[in-house]
Order: structure tokens, then sequence, then C-alpha cells
């Protein structure tokens, strides 16, 4: 298999997405997490741009392991300016990494416009940076900025400036789609000339997602002769996003048979997606392909039925090659499949067919029709196939439920829940104050349950949401609340609907608790 080596760009180019700001402890997290999975180069910044990244790479220096594979970002040197007296390149040189990604201007545009200098000037720029900086001792890449717009308008200077690079000692020249517009067959042809004009030096892609194009541009090029891809974990990146290496990965290797990360590594690709999402403090997107919760996921029947059979007639590759699984999900689109699947994966001894299963699928389509949403509170529809199959017997009752609230001046708000319960044979009436009715019910159901069930204690509100399920009803609206529950072993989540928001947390709460219960019992 041919080698292609991945370089990734999250803590830089990734790190310029609006919404998200890595902490040196972050970067130095993912920056480790990266290289312990394989990848070739981790780029952690521009040591000259702020002190986050001095700080950043004064830690990297101290570190072995990392000196290896973080490359330092930064720019030609000024125009008209010696590289021993500009400061970007003494940074770069001074930082403590061994390689450096040294990006210059393609595009005559960029040079005459943006630079205001010459185009004879620019390729001095690009020839003496690089240059200095093996001098130096440096591994130097290249990254030809706007090379695909500078191309199209001037394809001669464009080779020029990459010829400049070269001759001074890069020893890659990474070809960048800066401003995203490039198609893949511009992107092909391209790469393919670079390819033939400079045989022996490795020739790379950056490729950005401003139509759509970032991963399909990035695949194209390799096909054409790259052998170097950059990209960003989940796709980060200013704009639209660069080309989410989540998905050029598992397309090189899967689809095309090249190699990238060790085979291994593959496995951990949903966990990374994740660890970086939380660290960018950024919800994971269900239909991310290869590492989305969705990306495996199947709703209709007809799917679910054939995938039984034969998983290959619905998912092109085995969801556990990339750290993924298969989800069949239950809806008013679910058949008899989905019911069967669903009970062999909750471990439910019921018969699939019969009168119960009817039942149990006549009733879910109805919620449904209500409001109801079972695709992500799983733990709401195995209480209601055990409830139709009376596999269990419900922990506590209500008897009645009183809430009060009280707002005053200012907007404090007091509430306060009293609560009669029926467990087993016994009745516990009580009360509890939190401040919002919500909390106060909460509250008062814990206060109730806790002396019969301790577990209760280490049971925790982890998320809760409240969707309106149809705006124009303005505040006589039914709602959704969904509510997400842990204790420190495994969260589950429950639902519940009504026009009364109370009602509807009131469903949702006890379904948790009763299915925390249920747990804590097997």
């Amino acid at each position: 298999m041919d080698k292609v080596v991945v370089y990734d760009t999250t803590l830089r180019d990734g790190a310029q997405t609006e919404g998200i700001s890595f902490s040196v402890a972050d970067k130095l997290k993912i920056a480790r997490r990266l290289v312990e999975l394989g990848f070739d180069y981790v780029e952690g910044g521009w040591p000259g741009s702020n002190p986050k990244d001095l700080e950043f790479f004064g830690q990297v220096a101290g570190d072995p392991v990392l000196r290896e594979r973080v490359t330092a970002f930064g720019s030609t040197r000024r125009k008209n300016t010696r590289p021993a007296d500009d400061e970007n390149l003494q940074r770069l040189c001074s930082c403590g990494v061994k390689t450096v990604t040294l990006f210059g201007k393609t595009w005559d545009l960029h040079v005459t416009r943006a630079l205001n200098t010459t185009l004879e000037e620019n390729l001095a720029m690009i020839r003496e940076s690089v240059a200095y900086l093996k001098e130096q001792g440096l591994e130097v890449i290249y990254d030809a900025e706007h090379f695909f717009d500078g191309y199209k308008e001037n394809p001669d200077y464009a080779l020029a400036t990459l010829e400049a690079a070269v001759n001074a000692g890069a020893s890659t020249l990474v070809l960048c789609d800066t401003n995203g517009g490039s198609m893949p067959w511009e992107v092909e042809a391209a790469v393919r000339r670079v390819v033939e004009r400079f045989p022996g030096v490795t020739v790379g892609i950056h490729a950005h997602n401003d139509t759509g194009m970032a991963v399909a541009n990035t695949v194209v090029a390799v096909k054409a002769g790259a052998r170097h891809v950059q990209g960003t974990v989940n796709g980060y990146g200013e704009r639209c996003g660069n080309a989410d290496l989540c998905a050029v990965l598992p397309n090189l290797t899967f689809k095309c048979g090249f190699a990238t990360l060790p085979r291994e590594s593959f496995a951990r690709l949903v966990e990374l997606s994740r660890y970086v999402s939380e660290l960018a403090n950024v919800h994971p997107y269900p239909q991310q392909p290869y590492v989305g919760m969705s990306a495996f996921a199947h709703k209709g029947g007809v799917h679910v039925s054939a995938i039984m059979k034969e998983p290959r007639c619905y998912e092109h590759i085995d969801p556990a090659l990339v750290g993924n699984r298969r989800r069949v999900l239950v809806s008013e689109l679910a058949g008899q499949s989905n019911l069967l699947y669903k009970l062999r994966e909750l471990n439910l001894d019921l018969p699939s067919q019969g009168e119960v299963a009817r039942q149990i699928l006549a009733e879910l389509k109805e919620l449904e029709r209500q409001g109801f949403q079972f695709e992500s509170a799983e733990a709401s529809f195995e209480l209601l196939v055990r409830r139709a199959a009376n596999s269990y017997e419900r922990p506590f009752v209500l008897e009645s439920l009183r809430i009060l609230t009280e707002l005053k001046e200012g907007g404090a708000v007091h509430a306060e829940a009293t609560i009669k319960l029926r467990v087993g044979d016994k009745v516990v009436h009580t009360a509890a104050e939190g401040n919002g009715p919500v909390n106060a019910l909460d509250n008062a159901l814990r206060k109730a349950l806790e002396q019969f069930y301790p577990a209760i204690r280490r049971m925790r509100l982890v998320d809760y949401k409240v969707r309106v399920l149809d705006g124009a009803a303005g505040t006589g609206a039914v709602v959704r609340v969904l509510i997400e529950t842990g204790d420190g072993q495994r969260t589950w989540v429950t639902v519940g609907v009504s026009p009364n928001i109370i009602e509807a947390s009131w469903q949702a709460l006890a379904d948790s608790f009763t299915y925390g219960l249920l747990k804590q019992a097997e």
C-alpha cells in the first residue's frame, strides 16, 4: 500500500473556527492524542502570533515525543527584509521543533494587492526564507497559499513559486485551496501537473470546504499523485471549515487502498472525534460521515429487515472499523424488524410476533403522533416495552402532585412541590423547595423515594431539554421534555410530552428514576 503522510492542523486552522478557543492544556492533550494514534505531523500553531502559542511551543520543546511530530507554522520573510532580521522566522527557528511549515504567496493577485510588492520580490521571499530555515537544520514543508486560484489565472507564475521553494530545499509542496472554491476536476489536473513537474518531491493537498468539496478534493489529489494530506479533526476551520480527516483517512484507506494511520488507530476514530469536540466545546454532528452517531443508524423498517439478514445491504463498511456501532431506531416508521432488533439489543425475552408486538408498535406510533420521540429516549422505549409485556413492577405510583410558584419583585423565584406517592403498600407524603418548579419537583421526588431506594442518591441530572412542538399554538403549545440522567456508570435518556411543561417533566423524570432503579436491580 502506498503511504500517504497525514498532517493535522486542528490546533492551528481548526482553532480559527468561529466559537472555538483551545487552551494551552487543550492543545497539549489533543497533540498527544494525535501522536499516540500515529499522525505523522501535528501543526501546533504560529509561535509568533500570540502568547498562547508561545507557551504551547515552550511545553512542546521539553517533550521529546512531541518535538518529533509537532510542527510550527509561519510565513515567508517580510518584503525587503533579510531573513536573519525577520522576527517571524527567528521565532520559528527558536521554538524548539524540528519541522516548520512555511506559507508563501502563489497567486499574483495577492502578491501585488495584498503584499503590495513585485512578483520577483515574492519569489525571493520564498527562496530566501526556505533556504534560511534549512540552514538552521529544520525540515521545511512549503504551503503554497491560494495555489489553485493562482494556477488558474497565471499557471507559469504559480509553478515558479513552487520551483523557488524546491530549489531552496523544501521537502514537501502543499497545494492549498485556501478559498475553498476549486472543483475536483480542477484539483486533479493541477496536482497531476505539479507531480509531473517536480519528480521526487512530495506533493500535498490542503483543502477548505467553502463549496463542500474539501474531502472530495483531498481524495482526488491523492489519486492524482499527492502523498501528503492536511486537514482537521471533524473538519473544523475558518468559514466553512477544512477537509475532515475523520472522513478523508477512512476514504483513503478503506476505499482507495492507501496506508494512512495504523489500522488499530481507525478503531479509535470515533473516540478521537468526540474527544476533540469535547475539548472544543462543540456538540458532535450526528450525521458526520463515518464517526457521527447517525452514520450507521437505521430507521426504516425495510432497511432494518435487510441489515438483519445482511448488513452490507445498507452499510458501506463495518462500523467497528472506525469505532462506531450500528443503531436501530424506533419511531412511527418502525416495523417488526426494528422491534426484533431492539429486543435483542436490550436482551428482552419477548416474541417479536404476535399480539404483544402489535400492541407495542401501535402504542409507539400513537405516542409519536402525540409528539413523543424515542430515537434518543431509549430508556423510555425500554420501559414502554416492559410495561406492555408486564415484565417489571413499577417501583412507585403517583397519587398526587401540587406545585406552587411564587415570583417576587426583582425576578426572584420560589417554588415548592408537594408530592404523594405509593411505594408498595406504603404511602409517602412530602414536600421540597427549589429554584423553579421542575427543580422543586425533582427535589420532592428524591426526598420521597430515597428512604426506599438509596441508589437514587447516585443519580444526577446530566441534561434537560425542552422543545416546543407547535410554535403557532403560542404558550398553549405541546412541549417535549428530554432528560438525560447518569449514575456514574451509565447515562440514559427519557422523554415526556404534554401541553403542560410540569406534566411533561414529571413523565420524563418518573421514567428516569424508574429506569435507573430497574438497572440497579439487574
